[in-house]
Formats: C-alpha cells, sequence, structure tokens
C-alpha cells in the first residue's frame, strides 16, 4: 500500500494533518513554535472536514494549557479521541494532567514543537528543555528529526498509543524541525485506518464513564493499597517498546519506510560513537559518511523512543566494535551529575556491562549542545568525535559555545 502523493508542507502541518485525521476533540492554546497546528486544526473544523473515519471533530481554544489538559482529560474520560498542540511553559501547565492520563492508562497523543523553557530569559526559540521536565509523568516519548519523520511518528504514536493504553508525547525540533518546509510523502487515509485497530478505538470508548454503567475511578488511597497500585502498571510499560517497533514494523509494510526505536547508521565497526535524537541526527549522520569515506570509523545511534527507555534495543543497536560514545543532550539539568539522555545510556550501558552483554565497557561522555536553537554544525560533531578519540575524553562538555569550542572545534586551517 505504498503511496505517491507528494505535498510540500511543514513539520507542523504535516504533525496536524495526522492528528486531525485520527482525533475528535481538540482543545487547543497557541503558543509558539506550536501555534500553527492548532491554526490547522482549527481551519479545517470550521470547513467541516471529517477525520479519516469519517466523524466529525469539535475544536475550541481555553484560556490557558491548563484548562486545555483539563478539557482534554475529560474528553478521553468520554471515550473521545482526543489531542493537543503545545510547547515550554504550555507544556508544563499541562503536566498535572498528564499524571493522571498516564496513571488512568487512557490512550492519548500531545504533540510538542520543542521550546526553551524559560529560566534566566525568555526564549521562543527549540531544545529539549521542556519535553525532559515532564518525562517524569508517565507519557511516552517518541522523538522525530525531520518533516517526513513528523508526518510518520504523528501516526505512529497514535496507533502505539492505541495498542498500549500509554499516552504519548510525540516531540520534535521547534522552528529547526517544526518550521522546515520540505517536500514529503503523504500518508493516505487508507493506511491511517489499517494501521489503527478500530477493536482498540472501541476498547477505549467501552472505557467511557457511562451513568448507566458506573465505575470508580480517581479515588483516594491510602499506604495501605496506593504502593501496589502504582506498581501494578509495570507490564504496560515493559512491553511498550516492542509494541511501537511492532507498529514501526507494520507502518513500513504500508508505507516502504522503515524505522527503529534505535536507529543505527555508520561504519559497520565503528569505534567511536555518538547518540542523539531528533534534528541533530541530520547533522551528525551528514559529518560522519563525509568522515567515514575518508577512513574514519563513526557511528550514529538515533534515538526515536526516549520513554519508555529500552535499555534491550538501545544494546541491539551498538556496534560491537564500539570503544567510546558521546552521548548529546539539548538541554540542562542544572545541579545534576549529568543530563537525562546521558544517563539513561549510562544506566543502559553499566547494566548490560554487568549482566554480561558488553565483553567491554566503553567510554561514555556527555555534552550539551544547541540551547534556544544555538547552531550545531558538521564542524561540531568533529570535534565531538576528535574529543571521543583521547585518552581521557572530556566529559559534560559544552559544544557550540566559547568555553569549550576552543578546545574542541575542528580548526580547518590546518588542512
Amino acid at each position: 500500500m505504498k503511496t505517491s502523493k507528494f505535498k510540500v508542507l511543514t513539520a507542523n502541518e504535516a504533525v496536524a494533518h495526522i492528528a486531525y485525521k485520527t482525533n475528535e476533540v481538540f482543545p487547543i492554546y497557541p503558543i509558539t513554535p506550536a501555534s500553527e497546528m492548532s491554526e490547522l486544526v482549527e481551519q479545517w473544523h470550521a470547513e467541516s472536514k471529517p477525520n479519516a473515519f469519517g466523524n466529525h471533530t469539535s475544536v475550541f481554544q481555553m484560556q490557558s494549557e491548563a484548562g486545555v489538559a483539563g478539557a482534554m482529560h475529560g474528553a478521553l474520560q468520554t471515550g473521545s479521541l482526543s489531542s493537543t498542540f503545545t510547547a515550554s511553559q504550555g507544556l508544563l501547565l499541562m503536566l498535572p494532567n498528564m499524571y493522571k492520563i498516564a496513571g488512568e492508562l487512557t490512550p492519548n497523543v500531545i504533540h510538542v514543537a520543542t521550546r526553551s523553557i524559560a529560566t534566566h530569559a525568555l526564549s521562543i526559540f527549540g531544545d529539549h528543555s521542556d519535553i525532559m521536565a515532564v518525562r517524569q509523568s508517565g507519557y511516552a516519548m517518541l522523538g522525530s528529526a525531520s518533516v517526513q519523520e513528523a508526518h510518520d511518528f504523528a501516526l505512529i504514536s497514535q496507533a502505539a498509543s492505541l495498542e498500549s493504553s500509554i499516552p504519548f508525547v510525540h516531540f520534535f525540533d521547534g522552528f529547526r524541525t517544526s518550521h522546515e518546509i520540505n517536500t514529503i510523502e503523504l500518508i493516505p487515509d487508507g493506511v491511517i485506518q489499517s494501521l489503527i485497530d478500530q477493536n482498540k478505538i472501541k476498547s477505549h470508548k467501552d472505557r467511557a464513564l457511562n451513568p448507566n454503567n458506573p465505575v470508580l475511578r480517581g479515588t483516594s488511597q491510602g499506604a495501605d493499597v496506593f504502593f501496589q497500585s502504582r506498581e501494578a502498571i509495570n507490564s504496560f510499560y515493559d512491553i511498550c517498546p516492542e509494541i511501537v517497533q511492532n507498529t514501526m514494523d507494520n507502518f513500513a509494510t504500508l508505507t516502504g519506510r522503515y524505522y527503529k526505536l534505535f536507529d543505527y547508521v555508520g561504519h559497520p565497526e565503528a569505534e567511536h560513537l555518538i547518540i542523539s535524537m531528533a534534528s541533530s541526527t541530520e547533522t551528525i549522520e551528514t559529518t560522519i559518511n563525509q568522515l567515514n569515506e575518508e577512513g574514519e570509523k563513526y557511528g550514529l545511534i538515533k534515538v526515536r523512543l526516549f520513554r519508555p527507555f529500552s535499555t534491550k534495543h538501545l544494546i541491539e543497536a551498538l556496534p560491537k566494535s564500539i570503544k567510546s560514545i558521546a552521548v548529546l543532550d539539548r538541554t540542562k539539568e542544572a545541579g545534576s551529575s549529568g543530563e537525562p539522555l546521558y544517563l539513561d545510556v549510562f544506566q543502559s550501558i553499566a547494566e548490560a556491562f554487568q549482566n554480561n552483554q558488553l565483553s567491554v565497557f566503553p567510554k561514555t561522555v556527555g555534552g550539551r549542545y544547541g540551547l534556544s536553537s544555538k547552531e550545531f554544525t558538521p564542524n561540531m560533531v568533529h570535534a565531538i568525535f576528535n574529543n571521543l578519540k583521547l585518552e581521557s575524553p572530556k566529559n559534560n562538555f559544552t559544544i557550540g559555545i566559547n568555553d569549550d569550542v576552543k578546545n574542541l572545534s575542528l580548526d580547518y586551517s590546518e588542512n
């Protein structure tokens, strides 16, 4: 069922297209750089366009993102398929409801065009500080790196959420991806209908609150049962990575576009490796392709599914020849021993080494890049690999600002 319809659009439009096709209720509130998605679904609703299943939609603007999350939570409890779009502080305002939606195992997707959280100053530009601030909510997190991926992952996250009962944050880099204009292959309604299991939609609707079939939900619990109830969700999260991969495999069968939870590219016997996610992976991949042609042995792992983090799938993606790894985070977590992705990767490698799944513990360092859309260039990628070649690679480094660039970046004047 490969498609042949191509269209030039932004990632925001590519994502909104899928969200509108697969949902019914859209509480919205505009925030840069995600506003375009809300504007588009409101326009399509005004034009009375049906979704992929022939149903008409409801779109309404709330007083804030906190109201959006409450309205979305309520819509989900009535059995509706509901989604919204946000970024930065807007996502943080949704956090209390996100805990509830995830805790109640309610399928849902929030599409996030990532943006810096305002700290010492406000910035409308992109990094991962917003999604990292809600990673403990229980939402699964799927990240896309390009306009085509954003389009595809919007559908994959919707299908996987319904299959797993775990809500998803689908994120892509604000401005760098959200406003990128590119030619993509559109997913037709037939593929959408094939990928999304109608029985799972029915199961979601059957769980709707109904006065004729009352259930107990949203209770208050004490120490005697809360702990046990909270741990009861483990089995859902344990199988979620496999569900996402199976959804990706089914998607590949329908479209010819293949994805993995952790996609490896580069030399088959790479000795030095970068692990990163979202738009930076495009820059890294282009750079290592060039450097490998010049005789290097470099590799890249693209992190697609950030939550639940799957140690199994990460270790399967690692080349056995690897000697050193740099994990790149597009956020700063003040006071932490390392940034979020770095800590997850390091823990996974340590666990695998301890369990004899790895014969060698590769040198593993972390670095920060691209905060508030700070440029991230091939020169910087080369600098990171130069750092990895050192006997003692610098850890907790920054790339793209003066304090570390002078030590790490490649001076092309020497070549």
